[in-house]
Order: structure tokens, then C-alpha cells, then sequence
């Protein structure tokens, strides 16, 4: 196979690539196999027919086209090796040459990862930031253990307060009107969520069990719903139930039911302890973050479009992961938040192409110092993430590869070595 390499603009690359005959001849005879399995010749079951009888019922010029799906993606991920170039989008691919008896020569005309041009990056200034830890952040982990194990409670006589989860019934309409989507029956809601549009949730505040009321709210001027945007709606809500969160008092019982520790105090100890740990690693992590940021504003590199989108796309499915776990879905995630995808993906922008551009300096100064996940750190790494999900190391090993996830964990260690280099050759006051 030949290749010639040719670059058309900053970021974009041309491959001609030449095919020898015997590899598509090779192709041939799997396009043959392929369509032989497709076509009704009378006096053969499928795929037995002789190729020189499917040739005749397709025609020459089909199989051989039909030949180009096996060894144009072939010759094309064995050029990218050749040449050493990593593309960020499909190519575009031409044919130059397609004729009976001579080789097949296509151009594939591809958008390749943008050069970086590295600024300081060894010998870095940066704050090493003093931790402690005060008893009052001890007393707020202590009430988050008493929210998260609080009883729920049914009230049968009171009003509606903020953190209340209500069971609601609602119907909304615009101009008298009601309108699609604005009706629900036994919804739960906790009020001050901000689940809602605004307004809406504040308004239960004081309602009844069993009481019916009216709220007034106005669309955000930006909701996705463009007949809905800015206009003013009223709902009609009924409050079905409200549910309180019942407290336990803090003493050694609750100590006992809520960890491993027979009294208060033990558990007190314990949360002390991981909060320093806490604050010690997150000021680890703000110091590695100061010096990816003075690496990146020092470097030039002109992010392309395409990697962007891609971030947001990232981004954005990883959102509705996150909501998919919660039971919720993105739909009505951002109908109930006023907002579309088109907004929210506007929003994501800027932090995406930081992102990109962090991720390509790294990559070139990852490269320009030879760090590389050896396969000591890929077991290691393996190992750890293995043991999170209670898994054996080379059954989640043999998962990722089938998922294609090991490539981006490779990357991710390169990544992280090279903020430890930094970390490693900066000046640390």
C-alpha cells in the first residue's frame, strides 16, 4: 500500500492512498460471498451459486464497489498508522482511481488533532493552600446524617414547608386555556427544589392537605417551548399530601444506628478525621488545577469546532446518565428547569472548549516527555476501579476492552501522570 500525505489547511489532511490488486482481490472475494448470500439463483441454494453466474446477475461494477466497503476502512486505519496522524472526525473519502486491471487509489481528506505550541510548563509558581477543619463543619455532617436517615412522616393537620415533599395534582393554562404538557396527577415535589419554574414551588408554601390553589407563574423568557416563552399561566393545584422529614436526636443510639460506632463521640472522631483527609485532597487537587490552568493560558493552539461539539455531546449524555440514575429523564428535566437543548448545549460551550484545550496541552506535553501508562499502571488502575465494583481484576479488565473504554482509561492515566510531573517540577510556595 502506498500513501501520500498532504496538508490542505491548519488542521485538515489529505491521505491518497494506493491499494495493491491482490488486496482487492481479497475484497472481492468477500463482496462475492456477501452478495451471494442475498441473491435468488435459480438452481442454487443461496451463497452455493459459482461467483462467475452472481457477477452475471449483478454485474462486475457491483461487486467491485461492493468490495471498496471491506478495503477502503482497511487501507485507510493502516495509513493512519503509517503516517502517524490522529483524526478527530470521519473522512471525507474520493475516489481517484477505479478502473478494471488497475490499482484503486481514493483520497481520504480528514480533520486531524491541531498543533500546540507549548508555553512554560516546568517551574510553575503555586500556592500550596493550609488546611483545617472547624467542629461547626463537623455539626453539618452530623445534621446531613440526621436528613439522610430521617423518617418520613405524613402530616394529617399543618401547612406546607420549605423541604415538605407534597403529592400534588396540577393542571396549568395559559389565556383560560389548558396546554399539552401542563397536567400531572400524584406528582411528587419538594418544595424549594427548584424543580419547577419559578416561582411555582414558593407559592405552595402555607397550603393544606386537601386544599386547592391557584398559582400564578410567568415562563422564562428562554424556555424551550416557544409558544410557552414568557407567557403568563395559571395552575390549578390540588395538595394530595405532606410528607416531613422526622428527626433523631444526636446521642450514642443514633451514633449506633447510623455507623460501625458505639457512641457519639467515635463517630464524631471519625467524621474529623475524613473531612481533614477531605480538605487535604481538595487542596491538593486546586493546586494541581492552578497549575493546568498557568500550563494551558500559556500555550497557543486554535481549538477546532468539531471537538467542542464533541465535549458538549460528552457533557450532555453524561447529564442524562446522571438523571437516568435519579429516575428522571432530560426531556423533562429541562421542560421543568425552562430551558432546551439548544440553550443548555450554548451554556456547556465555553467549559467545553477549555476542556478540549486543556486536553490537547496536556497530550503534547505528555508527549513531548514520553509519559506513557505502562502496564503496571493500567493493572494498578485496573485493579482499584475493580475493586469499587466488587469485581475480579480480569473479568473488568476483558469489560472494558469489550466496551472500548480501555484506550480512554490509558489516556486518562497519561493525563494524570503528566499533572504529577507538573506537580513534581513546579515551585510550590
Amino acid at each position: 500500500m502506498k500513501v501520500n500525505m498532504e496538508k490542505i489547511e491548519k488542521n485538515v489532511i489529505a491521505l491518497e492512498i494506493e491499494i495493491e490488486q491482490d488486496k482487492m482481490l481479497e475484497a472481492l472475494e468477500k463482496a462475492y460471498k456477501k452478495v451471494a448470500q442475498k441473491v435468488n439463483i435459480p438452481g442454487f441454494r443461496k451463497g452455493k451459486a459459482p461467483r462467475v453466474l452472481i457477477e452475471r446477475h449483478v454485474g462486475k461494477e457491483y461487486l467491485r464497489e461492493e468490495a471498496l466497503d471491506f478495503v477502503i476502512p482497511e487501507a485507510y486505519m493502516e495509513a493512519l498508522k503509517e503516517t502517524g496522524i490522529e483524526p478527530i472526525d470521519k473522512p471525507k473519502v474520493d475516489m481517484v482511481q477505479f478502473e478494471e486491471d488497475k490499482p484503486v487509489i481514493f483520497k481520504a481528506t480528514v480533520e486531524v488533532k491541531p498543533e500546540v505550541e507549548l508555553g512554560q510548563y516546568i517551574g510553575l509558581e503555586v500556592e500550596k493552600q493550609e488546611t483545617e477543619t472547624t467542629d461547626a463543619e463537623v455539626d453539618a455532617e452530623l445534621e446531613k446524617l440526621k436528613m439522610r436517615h430521617a423518617q418520613m412522616v405524613n402530616l394529617e393537620e399543618g401547612q406546607a414547608e420549605l423541604k415538605d415533599l407534597t403529592v400534588i395534582d396540577f393542571e396549568g393554562f395559559v389565556d383560560g386555556a389548558a396546554f399539552p404538557g401542563g397536567t400531572s396527577t400524584d406528582y411528587s415535589l419538594e418544595l424549594g427544589s427548584g424543580s419547577f419554574i419559578p416561582g411555582f414551588e414558593e407559592q405552595l408554601v402555607g397550603a393544606k392537605v386537601g386544599e386547592t390553589k391557584e398559582i400564578n407563574v410567568t415562563f422564562p423568557e428562554d424556555y424551550h417551548s416557544a409558544e410557552m416563552a414568557g407567557k403568563e399561566a395559571m395552575f390549578k393545584v390540588t395538595v394530595k399530601a405532606i410528607k416531613r422529614k422526622e428527626l433523631a436526636e444526636l446521642d450514642d443510639e443514633f451514633a449506633k444506628d447510623v455507623s460501625e460506632f458505639e457512641t457519639l463521640q467515635e463517630l464524631k472522631n471519625d467524621i474529623l478525621n475524613r473531612l481533614k483527609e477531605a480538605a487535604k485532597a481538595q487542596a491538593e487537587n486546586k493546586m494541581k488545577d492552578e497549575l493546568v490552568e498557568k500550563a494551558t493560558q500559556g500555550s497557543q493552539v486554535e481549538v477546532p469546532e468539531i471537538m467542542i461539539q464533541q465535549k458538549i455531546d460528552f457533557m450532555t449524555q453524561s447529564l442524562s446518565q446522571r438523571l437516568s440514575m435519579q429516575g428522571l429523564n432530560l426531556e423533562d428535566y429541562l421542560k421543568f428547569s425552562g430551558t432546551s437543548v439548544e440553550t443548555m448545549r450554548e451554556e456547556y460551550r465555553p467549559a467545553a472548549e477549555k476542556a478540549v484545550k486543556i486536553d490537547l496541552v496536556l497530550e503534547t506535553i505528555a508527549a513531548k516527555e514520553n509519559i506513557v501508562a505502562t502496564d503496571e499502571d493500567i493493572d494498578a488502575k485496573v485493579a482499584e476501579m475493580a475493586a469499587r465494583y466488587n469485581s475480579e481484576a480480569g473479568v473488568f479488565k476483558q469489560w472494558l476492552v469489550n466496551a472500548g473504554n480501555l484506550e480512554p482509561l490509558k489516556t486518562s492515566i497519561v493525563i494524570d501522570k503528566t499533572v504529577d510531573m507538573l506537580q513534581e517540577r513546579a515551585v510550590i510556595k
